[in-house]
């Protein structure tokens, strides 16, 4: 709820409101004016909540406080989501045991921390012409060195660098 699309006291353009008081009562249906007076004696400000409702719903509390509880609302919002990014990495045709065992211990990590991870079998050259059989036996050395459990969120398919695949956890 951006802070410009608040309403407070006579910036209020509904004739009648469906007001809640400051502990969470309901008031029922007022018309504006009696809502601004019901809010100025409890000493506080008429604040429109859900504009969009008929009628629209406005709660009699400090605005200050109000937008302090908003903020902290969205930011523990913020704070829950969690972003999930493509990691890559690239092996090539003779890359040997021991690197590919550092590169599939580095995607386990990744996967543990939740990221998708593509796979880029690079193929120089006339190596993109190669059978098929053999491109995915190359693949599938890498993805037997895998530790964490893992699905196949993209089958292996041939990409300008050669051949990819993007695996998950699962």
């Amino acid at each position: 709820m951006a802070s410009e699309s608040i309403r407070i006291n006579h910036a209020i353009r509904a004739s009648e409101l469906r007001v809640i008081g400051p502990k969470g009562e309901n008031f029922g249906i007022l018309s504006l004016t009696d809502a601004l007076k019901k809010a100025s004696e409890f000493g506080l400000d008429l604040i429109e909540i859900s504009p969009k409702a008929t009628p629209p719903i406005a709660k009699i509390a400090d605005y200050g406080k109000f937008k302090y509880e908003e903020n902290k609302k969205q930011k523990s919002a913020k704070a829950k989501t969690h972003t999930v990014e493509v990691k890559s990495l690239q092996v090539k045709i003779a890359t040997g045991e021991h690197d590919l065992e550092l590169k599939a211990k580095k995607a386990s990590a990744w996967l543990k921390e939740g990221h998708r991870i593509k796979i880029d079998l690079f193929l120089p050259g006339r190596s993109k012409y190669m059978n098929q059989n053999f491109l995915k036996e190359r693949m599938e050395r890498i993805l037997k060195l895998v530790t964490e459990e893992y699905s196949i969120a993209q089958a292996p398919t041939k990409s300008l660098k050669g051949l990819t695949v993007v695996i998950e956890r699962k």
